[in-house]
């Protein structure tokens, strides 16, 4: 492009270099700019730039001039609110680490070359588990479309056997849903859905989606959603308890490694213990919620160490067991006096 053609673009140049070189620690002075302008190709003088600030302006930045220096004051986004939007991305377990990186330039790009230093914290989550789907934000964008156009969804679903690879449930048929809201809780995302064949509502973790599409079929179970509380029916499905960190060895049979990888990522080491089950070493916190995701499996999964662990494992499920113990108890002694 000839030098001439480029001064065209000297308002925008002018308006991307104030914001991405300077904040108020950081103002430059018209000396720089001219620097700048003129490695661009455009010519400026100082008193058309004092114009173009003007009409910059006029248009909405807020230009602070003090001393023979500029610099940007508010933007669209305080460093606070992107701080936030970063720690948002970085703890989201639902979000892969490529996109995480990708998301986080992007953020920094509404900062100054200063700020995005410090919106660069990646090291807090280094070792956070992420999803391994890298097609969620698709699978997203094309639900949204689903419930926008009131339209069910097609896609297939699937888990991870023992050699952490893709296995498709119904045999690889699809799944057709009528999709109605999107609910991100225990650090997963999720469609809710309702499933006209078995006319219940449901839920299906996005990163376990595959090949979704929308239908020409309209959506129904519209009466089921109308008296649907999302926050209480979230809070009915997901769940989180602090405690003790320990590490833990459990006893997993080989149909559950799904469920490993989702709790503890794909890079825990999976050894086979026979035929049947596998074990796994892995850092937990030991609360009534671990346990009670350890008992949701019955005998499928088991604590082997440390003891003290399996001590209190014990202890849990023993005081379980007496509490319903008493409760029959109870009851039979109801009983015998009704007689």
């Amino acid at each position: 492009m000839a030098r001439s053609e480029r001064q065209k673009l000297k308002l925008l140049y002018l308006r991307d270099y104030l914001l991405r070189n300077t904040d108020e620690q950081h103002p430059v002075t018209m000396k720089q700019i001219i620097a700048y302008l003129d490695q661009n190709d455009i010519t400026a003088e100082r008193k058309s730039i004092y114009t173009d600030i003007e009409l910059l302006r006029t248009y909405g930045m807020d230009i602070i001039q003090e001393s023979g220096n500029y610099c940007v004051g508010s933007r669209y986004f305080e460093l606070p609110e992107l701080k936030l939007l970063v720690d948002s991305v970085q703890s989201s377990k639902f979000i892969t680490y490529k996109k995480t990186g990708s998301l986080i330039k992007k953020i920094e790009e509404m900062a100054s070359i200063y700020e995005a230093q410090l919106l660069n914290r990646q090291v807090y989550v280094t070792n956070r588990i992420k999803s391994m789907n890298e097609s969620i934000y698709y699978n997203v964008d094309e639900i949204h479309n689903g419930i926008a156009h009131n339209r069910k969804i097609r896609f297939h679903y699937f888990e991870y056997d023992i050699a952490k690879k893709r296995i498709f449930r119904k045999s690889g048929d699809f799944y057709e849903v009528s999709p109605y809201a999107l609910s991100w809780d225990d650090e997963n995302y999720y469609m809710v859905a309702f499933d006209s064949d078995a006319e219940i509502i449901k839920h299906y973790r996005v990163d376990k989606m595959a090949d979704i599409s929308i239908t020409d079929q309209e959506r129904d179970g519209k009466e089921h959603f109308e008296s649907l509380d999302m926050g209480t029916y979230a809070k009915k499905v997901f769940g989180m308890f602090s405690g003790e960190q320990r590490s833990v060895r459990l006893k997993v049979a080989n149909h559950l490694v799904g469920a490993i990888l989702d709790r503890f990522g794909k890079d825990v080491s999976i050894v086979p213990d026979g035929d049947d089950h596998f074990t796994v070493s892995v850092d937990v916190i030991v609360s009534p919620q671990f346990f009670g995701w350890i008992s949701g499996f019955g005998p499928d999964i088991v604590i082997t160490a440390p003891d003290a662990v399996v001590e209190h494992m014990r202890k849990h499920i023993s005081a379980i067991n007496e509490q319903y113990l008493n409760t029959l108890c109870g009851r039979c002694s109801l009983d015998r006096r009704g007689t």
